[in-house]
């Protein structure tokens, strides 16, 4: 039975969410399927149709190699070719969730969009998906977007009103967008290594696709989701919460605060990888030190799940089928630092009454990858730090949100170190 539409055709989606529901179909009753809708006018929809939309969906990591097939699409819509089958999927009541996948960009409201085309934003082709299903008298939807934007169902819901109103509709069709439909928040943590030659060869499978072993998604606003989809009854890392920000807050400051702290200093010492650098075994001490001693105890969940959070972390970071440079992640290092890095150092100061050593230590690494090394940001920021001392760098508010000159000493005593 179809139960779920789904915008993305691409490797994420079919290595989490399509992944996920394929163990539920095999491991519960759920017994549903997904119809996917290709967002954007090139696609691979057409491509996965010739395999009757099954393909091999392959986990890799220290954990071992998991190659699994995945039968849950029932078929691919692409509206810019049959525009009509798009906007039936609206007749079907069977359908329950809306799961999407975008890019950051997707959930925007474009006021260019004219009604009654493919040719417009993904969010405009929900609202007329929901128009029609309001003129056929159905029931809303629940949607589980997956777009790495912040409350990125919030703002979903928002651009479908805003389409609601420059189209002209009547104020019952808003409040079926707001009384009738549930719009989650999401959060998805999941490295997807996608298409791989060998693989495909391996298993004559053109869309073959690979992740890590590691996944999370955790999901706000619908407490009653486990009772429509069990995830929780197959070993699934998925959570519900009535807070999506706490656990927001962990993957930015443990898992992007670890890489953003690590980088400057690795590239610096000569190392290419995030996996070099926690094989190599002072840099690993270094990256656990910043986690273990000095991000963990600024964080409010229980220590025992940030523990093992830290700790899947620092597996993901070994995977030996996974190579991520650090000159990737050392983009934009400065803006990187202030989010993810440096509300760590400031609330150990607030709750210890001292700098953290290993973090004030990554912050001086960074200014000197500025200074001496091949960092890739803007050039007026690069310039900035190349040309300033370490006083006015830290004291130049646009760069760091506030004056964080008492840091000054502290940083000082790292530099070319």
């Amino acid at each position: 039975m179809e139960k779920v539409i789904q915008f993305g055709e691409g490797g994420f989606l079919r290595g989490f969410a399509d992944w996920m529901l394929q163990i539920v179909n095999e491991e519960t009753d759920f017994n549903g399927q997904v119809a996917v809708v290709q967002p954007i006018k090139t696609g691979m929809c057409e491509q996965l149709a010739k395999q009757n939309n099954k393909y091999i969906h392959i986990c890799k990591g220290k954990e071992g190699v998991f190659p699994k097939e995945v039968s849950v699409i029932s078929r691919c819509i692409n509206p810019y070719t049959d525009y009509d089958a798009y906007l039936s999927l609206a007749d079907n009541s069977d359908f329950r969730f809306i799961i999407s996948n975008t890019t950051e960009s997707g959930i925007v409201f474009d006021e260019n969009d004219k009604e009654g085309t493919a040719e417009c934003s993904f969010p405009a082709k929900v609202t007329a998906l929901l128009k029609r299903r309001y003129d056929k008298a159905g029931k809303g939807f629940v949607f589980l977007p997956c777009e790495l934007i912040d409350k990125n169902g919030d703002n979903l819901k928002k651009c479908i009103l805003k389409y609601a109103n420059l189209w002209g509709y009547e104020k019952g069709f808003a409040d079926f967008v707001e009384n009738e439909n549930i719009f989650c928040n999401t959060l998805v943590d999941r490295i997807n290594t996608g298409f791989n030659k060998e693989d495909s060869e391996k298993y004559n499978d053109n869309m073959v696709n690979t992740s890590e072993y590691f996944h999370l998604w955790v999901i706000e606003g619908y407490k009653d989701l486990f009772s429509e989809i069990p995830f929780n009854k197959c070993g699934l890392n998925v959570i519900l919460t009535d807070n999506l920000e706490k656990y927001r807050t962990r993957k930015v400051r443990i898992l992007n605060g670890a890489h953003t702290s690590i980088t400057p200093y690795g590239i610096l010492s000569g190392f290419e990888t995030v996996k070099s650098v926690v094989d190599d075994e002072k840099m690993n001490e270094f990256l656990k030190g910043c986690i273990f001693d000095e991000i963990i105890p600024t964080l409010d969940l229980p220590e025992e799940e940030l523990v093992s959070y830290a700790q899947d972390v620092l597996v993901r970071f070994a995977n030996p089928h996974i190579k991520h440079l650090l000159s990737s992640i050392s983009l934009n290092s400065v803006s990187k630092y202030k989010v993810r890095v440096l509300p760590s150092v400031l609330e150990y100061i607030k709750r210890f009454g001292k700098t953290p050593k290993k973090l004030v230590f990554a912050f001086a690494k960074l200014i000197e990858f500025y200074k001496e090394g091949t960092p890739t940001d803007d050039q007026k920021v690069i310039d900035f730090i190349k040309n300033s001392t370490v006083a006015e760098i830290l004291k130049n508010i646009t760069l760091w949100g506030e004056d964080i000159s008492f840091l000054e000493s502290e940083i000082e005593k790292y530099v070319n170190k």
